[in-house]
């Protein structure tokens, strides 16, 4: 389950932020390794929660520093 959701992940920022799935890993930081500003933050957000049916609040958005982060709470939120 844990993959599956890691690579629909992938799929989803290397869509958002036009880079290669291969360069994303679970520890990831999207501003620093990632290069996502806010903008690309927010429309991550957005993309996540079309994709997985779930709501992210702000500031929860906002604590998203790593990829293993926003999978972390998109578990959360499923189970």
């Amino acid at each position: 389950m844990a993959d599956e959701l890691f690579e629909k992940m992938k799929k989803l920022i290397a869509e958002k932020l036009e880079i290669e799935e291969s360069k994303i890993t679970l520890e990831s930081s999207f501003r620093q390794d990632l290069g996502a500003d806010s903008l690309d933050t927010f429309e991550l957000v957005y993309a996540i929660e079309e994709e997985m049916g779930i709501e992210v609040p702000d500031e929860k958005a906002n604590e998203f520093e790593t990829v293993r982060d926003a999978i972390e709470f998109i578990k959360s939120q499923q189970s």
